[in-house]
This record gives C-alpha cells, sequence and structure tokens, in this order.
C-alpha cells in the first residue's frame, strides 16, 4: 500500500509541474519546478522499481537526475551571484 501511495504522489508531482508551467503559472527555471520534477521523478522511480517495470524505471530514474543537475545548477548560479554582489554594512 506504502508503495502505491508513493507512487501517486510522484505522478501528481510530475503533472503538476507540468499543469503550473504549460499554464505559465510557474516558472521552467524555478527552483520549485526542479524540485517537483526531481522529487516525483524519484518516488515514482522506487514505484516502478518495486513493480519491476525497469524501462518506466529508467525514464523516471533520468527524470528524477536531469532535476537534480537542474537544482545544483541553480543553487551554483545563486552561490556565484551572492558572492559577486558587494558587501551591504
Amino acid at each position: 500500500m506504502a508503495i502505491e501511495i508513493i507512487g501517486w504522489i510522484g505522478s501528481a508531482l510530475c503533472l503538476g509541474a507540468y499543469l503550473l508551467t504549460s499554464m505559465g503559472w510557474l516558472s521552467g527555471k524555478s527552483a520549485l519546478y526542479q524540485a517537483m520534477n526531481f522529487v516525483g521523478g524519484a518516488t515514482l522511480a522506487i514505484n516502478v522499481l518495486w513493480h519491476r517495470a525497469y524501462p518506466a524505471a529508467l525514464l523516471e530514474i533520468g527524470w528524477a537526475l536531469i532535476g537534480l543537475a537542474a537544482l545544483i545548477g541553480l543553487a551554483r548560479a545563486r552561490h556565484i551571484s551572492e558572492r559577486a554582489r558587494p558587501n551591504r554594512k
């Protein structure tokens, strides 16, 4: 039962991210969008691996890794931007 709930959560996150960006309510470059894809893909990967649906697992693992890479890129860009700002005192 828990594995099915994990799968439903992942589906809702991935579909929600797609809906929000498609409607223009969320930027595809936002951390929230990337986090939704990372967590959604990872939880779906858990579900499909449990069910031994290996082709779908490859898709979901790739989906999660792309989201994770984008989150890391956003964090690095933010760090560089903050370092470039003059100190405010």
